[in-house]
């Protein structure tokens, strides 16, 4: 049995030496200015935090194509080291800074060293050490291009009023504020049991009988949820008329809230997690926006009050962000090709060590 016992250790030993020797197999090997390689770990890293992030595994052919990413990021920043193009650390430090006073703004005070590692590492994945190394790089590839590329970056020209005119016509129907109603509830919370649910709606409708339809009648009800032992909740809430909507707060109480007039008490509502006695306290209607309307503050909720825009303001800057994007895409892509003409190749690419 020992010796059966030490040969199975052996074979794992053997096994994971195997994996371990397989990792630090080139996937690629780029010697633009000196080589480097990519290994098939370092792939299987990158691969693999896509697979996280979309929940899909990646096919041999798509795995093939991060390792070209991978190939396009190491001759740029070897293009970059050729030219003395590196960012400083200074450089990374600001951006960092940078990311630190938002999080203050954000916060309202200023965030720990170990809070602002917590949010780089929830953000990205990476820890601080790890995140400043792949921003140095950013900050280096981003210099290399507007080197390279700066004139043809620097061409994107604002969008015209046709162009906006007819980017809102597209998209008329995306530009409107939903219908709301606000309302004051009662609500009877109910456990998992079946006795729990049969007690709540007991209460539910003794207080819907003690409410009728009375609107002060039904605040003084209401007002007793603040009293202890009470056995039921109150509170206030305006509600949009849309999908999303619904599906939080319930069908049978949406349904009921976009049926009801001014100041009108429902009955007994059950939603999706106890009954609801419900008041209407206020509503307005479905409202197309227009390009010279402001956009409303429920839909830029990161946006100060005092620095609202028009919805043809919103319309131009989304344009010329898609005109910035495909400019890049551009002259990022214009980039990478001249790097890959460069002879002789400077990089090869192991397509075997990818086939995992």
């Amino acid at each position: 049995m020992k010796r059966i016992t030490l040969f199975t250790l052996f074979l794992v030993i053997l096994a994971a030496l195997g994996f371990s020797q397989a990792n630090l197999q080139p996937a690629a090997i780029v010697n633009l200015i000196r080589s480097v390689p990519i290994t098939v770990g370092q792939l299987r890293t990158e691969v693999e935090n896509i697979e996280r992030a979309t929940r899909r595994t990646l096919t041999q052919a798509q795995r093939l194509e991060v390792l070209d990413g991978m190939i396009n990021e190491q001759l740029v920043l070897q293009a970059a080291e050729r030219d003395n193009l590196t960012a400083t650390d200074n450089e990374v430090t600001q951006q960092v800074n940078q990311l630190r006073s938002a999080m203050t703004q954000q916060l309202g005070r200023q965030p720990t060293e170990a809070e602002f590692s917590q949010a780089i590492r929830e953000q990205t994945g990476m820890e601080m050490r790890a995140f400043q190394e792949q921003l140095k790089r950013t900050i280096t590839m981003q210099r290399f291009l507007m080197e390279k590329k700066g004139t043809l970056i620097n061409s994107i020209t604002p969008p015209t009023d046709a162009e906006i005119r007819a980017a809102f016509e597209r998209n008329r129907r995306d530009f409107f504020i939903p219908a709301t109603v606000g309302f004051s509830a009662v609500q009877i919370l109910y456990g998992a049991d079946a006795a729990a649910r049969t007690r709540a709606r007991t209460l539910a409708d003794s207080l819907a009988r003690e409410i009728g339809n009375n609107s002060a009648r039904f605040d003084q009800v209401s007002a007793r949820a603040q009293t202890a032992n009470s056995g039921f909740q109150s509170g206030s809430q305006v509600v949009p008329q849309t999908d999303e909507a619904r599906v939080i707060i319930g069908q049978a109480l949406f349904d009921m809230l976009f049926s009801m007039s001014l100041n009108q008490v429902s009955g007994v509502i059950e939603g999706t997690n106890g009954f609801f006695i419900v008041k209407v306290t206020s509503q307005t209607a479905y409202q197309n926006l227009n390009l010279t309307d402001v956009i409303p503050d429920q839909f830029l909720p990161n946006v100060p009050s005092g620095n609202r825009i028009t919805v043809r303001d919103y319309v131009g800057q989304a344009l010329l962000a898609e005109k910035q994007q495909a400019i890049l895409a551009r002259a990022s892509e214009e980039l990478v090709a001249e790097l890959r003409a460069i002879r002789p190749t400077p990089f090869t690419r192991n397509d075997r060590n990818v086939n995992w």
